[in-house]
């Protein structure tokens, strides 16, 4: 197919709700490592990772090569039968997993992940009622929306009963008008206030990403973890991180985003990165968490011999070319080009992240912080114009994310602030 069919394809037979970056959609044709091409042959230097999957580069050598051995042994099972890379992958992430004895259900997506981590919650505590947090992402299904706090990715009438929605700590934009640290981080001790108030006084648990992926990658302060997982077990609840965007080294040193907040969460959530781009979702738990689910269940495709294979490849790279430890070297080195490009434009309000997980927030001006969403659209355009690849979040559509691979280079770097700077100054 031409370009051009591609785009009428895509205009003809797909859902209009499906949406493209750009005026135009670009079309993708190949990729390798940090690069992907388009259909007229221009090169793009990607900083974005198919929306934080592509862990370790496009078509990773390695984990091609184990994926290719795979699929010409045994492709497709289902989890009735047992099968080595699933077992495999099971054992490692219990080994990894911030605790002892922990145990794993695989499924094909994030939005499978959370959603058997809401029904592990319930069936384990007994209760129904469920703490997430505002500006926050966890999926696309029913049950996923309703946990969803940005009015833009719920649609139709979602499973809204026993969810209650506490604030986040975005501390650019407090809630509370706060500053912190005088504030006390209130946002977290305000979960207190909620679950006296809007709920039944137990709660089943509260989900939460360590850093909210679609919400602008939003960094709550050192404290704020500690203090609401607290309050959640004082009312019977267990505390679920949502990694799937924070995990497998994405932060820097740790696998899991939680670990920078000394929390050990009862269940983690992960998809994205855990299989460069095939699909995995996790869920993992403690052992007695994961005992409450009573009922025989299963998973077509969850943990299919190939993207577990995928998966395994992926995390032995990560181990042996400490990427979680580039990830910290990189992104730090990352974040303080971003800082020097803040002090230059004062479009950008606040640089924040961690690791290979860092956002600029676009504003018209830093006094009022009023979102600059229609200059985000036009460095997004002009982004595309330098050839690199970026994306785009937050409730006001004004905030950058930027979260290449964590095998990315410094020279990358320097490339795409290069070219980022160019963007910033077309856009301004």
């Amino acid at each position: 197919m031409t370009k051009e069919e591609i785009i009428l394809a895509n205009q003809d037979c797909l859902f209009p709700a499906v949406f493209h970056y750009y005026s135009e959609p670009l079309v993708i044709t190949r990729a390798k490592d940090q690069f992907v091409w388009d259909a007229d042959g221009n090169q793009y230097l990607d900083f974005f990772g198919g929306i934080l999957t592509v862990s370790v580069g496009h078509c990773n050598d390695k984990v091609n090569r184990a994926v290719h051995e795979q699929v010409d042994k045994l492709q497709h099972v289902s989890t009735v039968f047992a099968t080595e890379p699933q077992a495999a992958l099971a054992r490692k992430i219990a080994s990894i997993a911030p605790g002892d004895g922990w145990k794993s259900f695989f499924t094909c997506s994030g939005t499978e992940a959370n959603e058997t981590a809401i029904v592990a919650a319930r069936c384990y505590t007994g209760c129904s009622e469920i703490i997430a947090l505002r500006h926050a992402y966890h999926g696309r299904s029913a049950l996923a929306m309703g946990i969803t706090g940005q009015s833009a990715w719920k649609m139709g009438p979602p499973v809204q009963a026993g969810i209650t929605f506490a604030h986040n700590a975005y501390c650019y934009r407090c809630p509370f008008g706060l500053s912190y640290p005088d504030c006390e981080v209130r946002c977290a001790q305000d979960v207190q206030d909620l679950i006296r108030t809007t709920t039944t006084g137990q709660v089943a648990g509260m989900i939460a990403e360590p850093i909210q992926g679609v919400g602008g990658f939003i960094t709550p302060p050192k404290e704020y973890f500690k203090i609401v997982a607290g309050i959640v077990r004082d009312h019977g609840g267990i505390f679920i991180s949502d990694e799937v965007q924070t995990g497998w080294g994405r932060t820097g040193h740790k696998w899991w985003g939680i670990e920078h907040w000394e929390v050990t969460p009862d269940m983690i959530t992960s998809a994205k990165g855990i299989a460069n781009g095939f699909p995995m979702g996790l869920t993992t738990a403690r052992a007695e968490v994961a005992a409450g689910i009573k009922k025989l269940t299963i998973s077509t495709f969850g943990g299919g011999p190939v993207p577990a294979a995928a998966a395994n490849a992926v995390i032995q790279l990560i181990e042996e070319e400490n990427l979680a430890g580039n990830a910290a070297t990189q992104g730090a080195y990352l974040r303080g080009c971003l800082e020097e490009l803040q002090r230059k434009y004062l479009l950008i309000g606040e640089v924040r992240g961690m690791g290979l997980m860092q956002a600029i927030e676009l504003v018209e001006d830093r006094a009022s912080k009023k979102p600059a969403t229609a200059q985000t659209l036009r460095l997004m355009e002009a982004a595309r114009d330098q050839r690199i690849l970026i994306g785009r979040g937050g409730i006001y559509g004004n905030v950058v994310r930027i979260s290449p691979p964590l095998n990315i280079s410094r020279p990358d770097i320097d490339n795409f602030i290069q070219a980022l700077d160019k963007s910033l100054e077309q856009s301004s």
